[in-house]
């Protein structure tokens, strides 16, 4: 049943202000489940994100035969079962909605003695995997996709893994993050190069695992046979779940906001200095080092916003937080260009033309292109009566929307809200307790 939100524009307008947790990271929290069920020992995890995604890497990990303690909401024990200590799962592995998953699993199975079956729900069926099955293919892994390229993903087992040195036509941490873990149990050393800077998890956690990797920007290296010993992961707050509250204050006039615990690796800040180069009043204060992984706390307060031409070697630092950031552009004086950023039409939505469509919906100037989206800021035209979004079961379009509707001269109906339990489950709360103007519908 899809769960929707009225969401009232003006005449519930307010100010943001409090002190504010967001949930864990997700792509450190997919991580710490995956390296925990391999590692000899028992890992835990605390700040561990209980949405849906992470929840799907969980249970394909159990399938397999893993161990895993759920002491509270957001801490775990991982019962590790070594490097080749899986089990082949009675059934097709199911990722829900979870690209993560099924990408960096991938690399994982394909070092298996045994076969497996990664399937997902029909977004996930919709996303390209070849980037990650064409690689994996000539390391001498044996997986099938669909004619399309898509799932579900067939893998069958043991397969002799050769040492891979690839040439990453995009950067992507999933694609790379899938070739490393294959590199796992290949023999020699895996390389993997990239145009541009991505996200880096995947080093640090291993590292922070006992593994040695040559971890550099835009390059990573690691060779086959090593052993990950159990340890403790303090997972950070999710500068991705954050985006939308630093989006939110910074459109709002009033709003004062200061964010804890906030992970900062330097792969994933590009949201922060896209916002500053728009005119974001935002401090950084006590940062601090927590597992291998940079954090600290945000404060950010009302600044009206500038448009932009957003630097395109700021795109991938910042891809999944751009829904959040064309709320920003909307409510910003002047022209804002995104270039560079085609890898949005793959997401769990073509994050591009639905925000576009929305955004338009609201009456707001915007074109959409092939890689970005062109906006003219403050150019919103109140249409008669509210405004409906589909979310496209997309939990970062859903929440984007919810965001807009603080600025907004209409009102808002988000259906298919219930996708946001993938990433953010304390969304609707959170903005409630802030005040802003919610009612399921």
């Amino acid at each position: 049943m899809s769960l929707n939100y009225l969401a009232n524009g003006l005449s519930g307008r307010v100010a943001l202000n409090g002190e504010v947790r967001v949930p864990g990271d997700k792509s450190i929290s997919h991580r710490a489940i995956m390296f925990g069920a391999l590692a000899d020992g028992v890992t835990e995890v605390t700040g561990f994100l209980n949405g849906e995604d992470c929840l799907s890497t969980q249970r394909a990990f159990e399938a397999m035969g893993v161990k895993v303690d759920t002491l509270s909401a957001t801490s775990l024990t991982v019962h590790g079962v070594g490097i080749d200590g899986l089990v082949a799962p009675t059934e097709a592995l199911d990722l829900g909605n979870s690209g993560t998953s099924m990408r960096l699993m991938s690399g994982i199975l394909s070092g298996q003695g045994f076969d497996s079956v990664l399937t997902g729900d029909a977004s996930l069926s919709k996303r390209p995997m070849r980037r990650v099955t064409d690689p994996l293919a000539a390391m001498g892994a044996a997986i099938e996709t669909t004619s399309n390229g898509t799932a579900p993903l067939k893998v069958q087992g043991g397969q002799a893994l050769q040492a891979l040195h690839y040439d990453s036509p995009v950067a992507s941490a999933q694609v790379k993050s899938a070739i490393l873990l294959a590199g796992l149990y290949a023999e020699g050393e895996t390389v993997v190069t990239e145009p541009g800077l991505s996200r880096d998890h995947t080093e640090r956690m291993l590292q922070g695992f006992g593994y040695e990797v040559d971890s550099k920007p835009q390059y990573a290296a690691l060779k086959g046979g090593g052993r990950l010993t159990a340890t403790a992961i303090n997972v950070p707050a999710d500068i991705s779940s954050a985006a939308f509250l630093l989006v939110a204050a910074s459109i709002t006039p009033g709003s004062d906001l200061l964010l804890h615990n906030i992970g900062m690796n330097p792969t994933r800040t590009g949201v922060i200095d896209i916002l500053r180069l728009m005119g974001a009043d935002i401090e950084v204060h006590n940062e601090r080092l927590q597992g291998g992984e940079p954090v600290a706390d945000l404060q950010v307060r009302y600044c009206g916003l500038k448009g932009i031409h957003v630097p395109e070697e700021l795109v991938p630092l910042a891809i999944d937080e751009f829904p959040a950031l064309f709320v920003a552009a909307s409510f910003a004086e002047g022209e804002t260009v995104v270039t560079g950023a085609e890898e949005l039409r793959v997401k769990e939505s073509d994050r591009i033309q639905v925000m576009a469509d929305g955004l338009q919906s609201m009456g707001i100037e915007v074109e959409a292109t092939a890689d970005g989206m062109v906006v003219q800021g403050l150019s919103q035209k109140a249409p008669a009566g509210g405004v409906v979004i589909d979310a496209q079961h997309d939990h970062r379009i859903a929440m984007s929307f919810v965001i807009a509707s603080l600025m907004s001269r209409c009102d808002i109906t988000v259906q298919g809200c219930e996708t946001v339990n993938t990433s953010f489950p304390t969304f609707f709360p959170l903005m409630a307790r802030l005040g802003a103007q919610l009612s399921e519908c």
